[in-house]
């Protein structure tokens, strides 16, 4: 498959299905539309970019050997699947590991690199961690704040794969929950006696946790909380 030939068919067969909803009387204006359609104002031109290339930071268990993460790190941060829940080693851009280590030194750090770097793996990788040395279930010790629900859910649907995957019967070292919209008392009342470890949620639900009454069990079990949003 040529991919600059399926962008000009992609763009012939939309280019097609709009001017089909296109009935302008005014000839001028129909002209002036049909112009613009035609010098390709609704599809620019094709965006072609360098992938790049991130200097190797070793594998997650390199750092496990070397003592800086705990040593269930190694069956937890793997490239697994639902098919191979047992999965292979995960191995670290450069940048991922300098993170990683900052934040075990207890230092305040901001990581900035591109989309699809792998931000979100350097900071879920020092809460487990620490969740892990400290042990689970001692209330919440992590919240990270995202601006979209989409964005916590995919995020929610990665954790879930190092923190379920290879773990049956819901044995997960490491718990975590989605809180990204209200759900009335009940649904607050879950919270307050099960704490996850790690939670999830949206700027808006983090400001009325705060502040709604039948919330503050939550902020009660983040007493201690050692990874506060924002994200």
């Amino acid at each position: 498959m040529n991919i600059f030939d399926l962008r000009e068919r992609l763009v012939r067969d939309y280019g097609e299905f709009i001017s089909g909803f296109l009935k302008i009387r005014d000839p001028r204006l129909n002209g002036f539309v049909r112009a613009e359609l035609e010098r390709g104002v609704l599809w620019p031109e094709p965006w072609i970019s360098l992938n790049p290339n991130f200097e190797s930071g070793g594998k997650v268990d390199d750092l496990v050997n070397d003592g800086r993460l705990h040593t269930e790190c190694r069956r937890v941060f793997r490239i697994k699947t639902e098919g191979d829940p047992a999965g292979r080693p995960l191995r670290l851009h450069r940048h991922q590991a300098e993170a990683i280590q900052a934040a075990a030194s207890g230092d305040n750090y901001v990581l900035t690199t591109g989309t699809g770097s792998g931000k979100s793996l350097s900071y879920i990788v020092p809460i487990v961690d620490r969740i892990l040395r400290q042990g689970s279930g001692a209330g919440i010790k992590a919240i990270v704040v995202y601006p979209m629900n989409a964005l916590a859910n995919s995020q929610a649907g990665e954790l879930g794969k190092f923190l379920s995957y290879g773990y049956p019967d819901g044995r997960s070292p490491v718990t975590f929950r989605r809180y990204t919209r209200p759900g009335g008392r009940r649904r607050a009342a879950r919270h307050r006696r099960q704490p996850p470890d790690i939670l999830l949620t949206n700027y808006m639900m983090a400001e009325l946790i705060l502040t709604r009454v039948h919330e503050q069990g939550l902020v009660c079990a983040a007493q201690g909380l050692q990874f506060p949003g924002p994200r």
